[in-house]
């Protein structure tokens, strides 16, 4: 059984159907990816499989439990973590300081004063090693808001990594990196995999196709195709849509 399915998912906004009949799923210990022209719907799919939009009919199931229509704080608590394709970080904190206001046990004091969370000595090693695991050691005095745009991106996946989630979705990942951020992030990717399962929508195929195990391709609010990165290139259909050049 996969570890993550959406079973027949629609979504519409008034009269505008943006997602009919989606079905995907994602098994644990994989890269997935979805992908598709921009107006395709992918990003409308995102939202409602990582719980910010309710679907209208079908069924969203996380490690056999049904999730669709639960809080998002819920569905975090579940194991599900997310970033998202506009950074979302505490710009006047250090890197540190948002790896450990993420962490499960910092979180569950966010009552208590600030300070008395950053003095406790475990969570700040746990922030510390997760900076080093996102290549940001030696940075974590550093406030957010003053970090390069690639260190920024890898701040947010520890921010997202911080949960100790089992399945982490991955937002636009590549949105405005150049080559050397993206090939930093794919070489990141390819470590995190060994913790929990990913989920990728990006528009960059090249990236994608390099390193997902499967690719859904969401075309016109529906899933046209799917199949390993090798059958995506020999798809008829997929060469014929508005993807470009996936060879």
């Amino acid at each position: 059984m996969a570890l993550f399915e959406a079973v027949h998912i629609h979504k519409r906004f008034g009269q505008q159907v943006v997602l009919e009949d989606i079905s995907l799923d994602f098994e644990e210990g994989r890269v997935s990816g979805i992908m598709g022209p921009n107006g395709a719907g992918k990003t409308t799919c995102f939202n409602v499989l990582t719980g910010r939009y309710k679907p209208d009919r079908g069924e969203i199931r996380f490690a056999g439990k049904r999730i669709d229509g639960l809080p998002p704080q819920r569905i975090a608590r579940a194991g599900l973590a997310r970033s998202f394709q506009l950074i979302n970080l505490f710009d006047e904190f250090t890197a540190l300081e948002n790896i450990m206001l993420a962490l499960p046990g910092v979180r569950a004091r966010r009552r208590r004063l600030l300070g008395s969370a950053f003095g406790d000595k475990a969570a700040t090693r746990r922030a510390h090693e997760i900076l080093a695991l996102v290549g940001l050691e030696g940075r974590e005095r550093e406030v957010a808001g003053n970090l390069s745009y690639g260190d920024r991106r890898a701040t947010e996946i520890g921010v997202a990594l911080a949960a100790e989630p089992r399945i982490l979705f991955l937002d636009e990942p590549t949105s405005g990196l150049g080559s050397d951020g993206t090939a930093r992030l794919a070489r990141l990717i390819g470590d995190l995999r060994k913790l929990c399962t990913i989920v990728i929508i990006e528009h960059d195929m090249r990236f994608l196709l390099g390193l997902a195990d499967r690719i859904s391709v969401i075309q016109w609010g529906q899933v046209i195709a799917e199949g390993s990165p090798a059958e995506l290139r020999r798809n008829k259909w997929v060469r014929r849509s508005d993807l470009g050049e996936i060879g």
